[in-house]
């Protein structure tokens, strides 16, 4: 039997180990326009300089009235109200609402003074030129938002630590905050490793293969709110590689390096980052499938990484052990992910002594929803470009068979 090289640490105690490793983190501010703001972290509360709304607004189209003046009102015995004008849209009104009078209104208008409420047009008809049958009693406050419905002034509205999204960039602009505080983008470094990779737009000659890492790691890091920073590849030279890492450490808040599927290589990524600083590799080796040969490392105060050459393992790895550090630099939770309950549309084996993550694609049936595994290698990326979804077979567990009830984890949140 080959000797194991390196000890095996389970999933959770790697995360401990590397948080504990960890310095306390500063988040950095930097003031961004809102029109740039989309997906970045808040640094600090905001709270409301005004209500909203602003002013008393309808919510319907018809008539601003007095509630009093409708009480009783019903199609077989309507309330006559003399119409005596119109609210424009976009200006303030120039009429006031007396007893027994009606002014038209348009949805989101400013309700005149006077009127207590709204009857929509629906519950209307024209008796004659200048007044309107009320079919129905309105209550006061009926069809109308009040001021500061939505938020009162001085209200928290979005707290710090949140991700703004399209709804929060909408609500800063209803408040007129068009300048927002927010977490300065984390730098990830990215090497690449090995004599066989050349670059992307490359053609690979006999024993070479693309640098895909490089895009798809980058592309994850981008996605979580980070800065993907490409170093290039690096041969199988540990001398050049720690030159290479030494300058990308520097300019960087986190540093990637993949690796390529040898022990060799997994050996000289470890020897060099434990020349990047102390305390060094914490973790090499974890019991996944795909993703095995992880390497977890502080080096200087800085989380370091050392991912599988293997595209598929590089990306396991990333989604379970990088994403979550980039969270925590951003003051982030724990992603919330999209998942979906199917039945498995085969045996699904486990791998001894790992956790094992399987990539599968959905198949909607007639009898439900139905996961269909894909099997191949982890240098197969394709695998997981044709699954919609990951299943998530725990250690111990030696398989899952068909017909099992799983939760898949949507791709698209990973």
């Amino acid at each position: 039997m080959a000797k194991e090289l390196f000890r095996l640490t389970p999933r959770d105690e790697a995360l401990q180990r590397l948080w504990e490793a960890l310095p306390p983190v500063t988040r950095t501010a930097e003031e961004v326009p809102l029109s740039a703001a989309l997906g970045r972290v808040l640094v600090a509360d905001v709270t409301a300089p005004h209500p909203l709304p602003q002013f008393p607004r309808s919510t319907v189209d018809g008539y601003a009235v007095r509630a009093a003046d409708t009480v009783g009102a019903s199609e077989s015995l309507p309330a006559y109200l003399r119409v005596v004008g119109e609210v424009p849209m976009g200006r303030p009104p120039a009429v006031l609402v007396g007893p027994g009078e009606a002014v038209v209104m348009h949805t989101g208008g400013v309700l005149p003074p006077g009127a207590d409420a709204v009857v929509m047009v629906e519950r209307t008809q024209e008796a004659r030129p200048g007044e309107v049958e009320v079919l129905r009693a309105v209550a006061p406050g009926e069809g109308v938002i009040p001021v500061g419905e939505d938020v009162q002034a001085g209200d928290l509205v979005i707290p710090a630590g949140r991700l703004l999204r399209a709804q929060e960039l909408g609500g800063l602009a209803a408040l007129g905050i068009m300048q927002v505080a927010v977490v300065r983008r984390p730098r990830v470094a990215l090497i690449s490793t090995g004599d066989e990779l050349v670059p992307p737009e490359a053609m690979p000659g006999l024993n070479q293969v693309r640098d895909l890492n490089s895009t798809s790691i980058g592309a994850l890091v981008t996605a979580q709110g980070a800065i993907a920073v490409p170093q290039g590849i690096v041969p199988d030279d540990a001398e050049a590689l720690y030159q290479t890492a030494v300058k990308a450490l520097a300019g960087a808040d986190l540093l990637i390096i993949t690796a390529g599927s040898s022990v060799s290589a997994r050996d000289m990524t470890a020897t060099v980052i434990n020349r990047l600083g102390p305390p060094g590799v914490l973790v090499h080796g974890v019991p996944l499938r795909p993703g095995k040969p992880t390497i977890l490392a502080v080096c200087a105060g800085k989380p370091v990484f050392g991912l599988p050459g293997n595209p598929v393992s590089a990306l396991n790895s990333a989604r379970l052990f990088v994403v979550p550090t980039l969270r925590r630099l951003l003051g982030q939770p724990e992603p919330w992910r999209a998942t979906v309950r199917a039945r498995l549309a085969e045996n699904a084996p486990g791998a001894p002594g790992r956790e094992a993550f399987v990539p599968v694609r959905l198949e909607e049936r007639a009898d439900g929803l139905w996961a269909v595994p894909i099997f191949g290698e982890s240098n197969l990326i394709f695998t997981l470009v044709r699954g919609e979804g990951i299943i998530h077979i725990p250690l111990g567990v030696t398989g899952l068979p068909q017909g099992a009830e799983v939760e898949v984890e949507l791709l698209a949140s990973a």
